[in-house]
């Protein structure tokens, strides 16, 4: 991949933005892409020569790693910090680097650290829960040793005071620990066996040329189609519909000092977060959809 530097920022920033940091080692894939779309991974494996991405978006990827790094100094003696496990599972090389794992009377508590917004942590993250059961499934499959629970550690960027204070439910103070469910071992087993067999299945189409396999809505951070009821010269909603039929039935019960403010669907990630969309077929033909309408 090409960097650029369009913002022309100070050489020893773009140097220290511009070297990598990690490295799944000899793995197939990494825990991060095995959660990640199989397309999306497919396409940059590809066309890795020819994406180019500016230096400025590597900061915070940057700034969590620091962040690793601060941590470690805190280890006491039954820490172990960003060990990297490896083991092989239908046919692949998966490997995870773990932040924290807690040995307490021979049980693990693995803690993965996040530099996040508070919005994150104020709403569900599912690839979370799924990241760390798959760390948990490493560890009980390589070390033979039991995971007695999972948490977050999410460093908040983003943290306010003033919305500490005054906001329900926001984020008491920057530094938040977050419980994550523990799955049963067959329960992640199986999770890790269907994502190699999604990404299976895309590498083969990509070698013989096939359609690759679309992205779901939920990999594509999709929000559908809404249409809300508002009072005239209002800001907030007094009701959001997924029928616009609905919406309209509504509407005219309540008369002519509200209206319907159509708020169209989009695919986040796609659109603002994919870097492999111009290569996307399924990306074309949605934004194809948009044209005609």
């Amino acid at each position: 991949m090409k960097l650029n530097n369009e913002y022309g920022l100070p050489e020893t920033i773009v140097n220290a933005l511009s070297r990598p940091t990690y490295s799944k080692g000899k793995a197939n894939l990494s825990v991060t892409q095995l959660l990640n779309s199989p397309k999306i991974v497919a396409l940059t494996k590809k066309f890795d020569n020819e994406l180019e991405q500016d230096v400025s978006e590597l900061f915070w990827a940057l700034f969590g790693t620091a962040i690793h790094h601060i941590l470690e100094h805190g280890k006491a003696e039954n820490h172990v910090v960003e060990q990297r496990i490896h083991t092989h599972h239908d046919g692949y090389n998966i490997s995870g680097a773990i932040d924290l794992q807690v040995i307490e009377d021979g049980a693990i508590n693995l803690k993965d650290y996040k530099t996040t917004s508070a919005w994150a942590v104020m709403n569900d993250k599912p690839e979370w829960e799924q990241q760390l059961n798959v760390y948990a499934w490493l560890v009980e499959k390589e070390k033979k040793q039991p995971v007695s629970s999972l948490g977050i550690v999410a460093i908040i960027r983003d943290w306010s005071r003033r919305d500490a204070e005054n906001k329900e439910d926001y984020p008491p103070a920057p530094i938040k620990e977050i419980p994550i469910m523990l799955w049963s071992y067959e329960q992640r087993e199986k999770y890790v066996s269907d994502r190699i067999s999604a990404h299976s299945a895309c590498e083969f189409a990509m070698e013989i040329g096939g359609d690759l396999p679309d992205c779901t809505p939920e990999e594509m951070w999709e929000k559908p189609t809404k249409w809300a009821i508002k009072k005239i010269g209002g800001v907030r909603a007094k009701a959001v519909y997924e029928n616009e039929a609905e919406a309209q039935k509504d509407l005219e019960a309540l008369g002519k000092d509200y209206m319907i403010e159509h708020r169209p669907g989009e695919r986040t990630r796609c659109e603002n977060f994919c870097q492999v969309n111009t290569y996307c077929q399924q990306y074309r033909d949605y934004l194809a959809t948009k044209e005609i309408k």
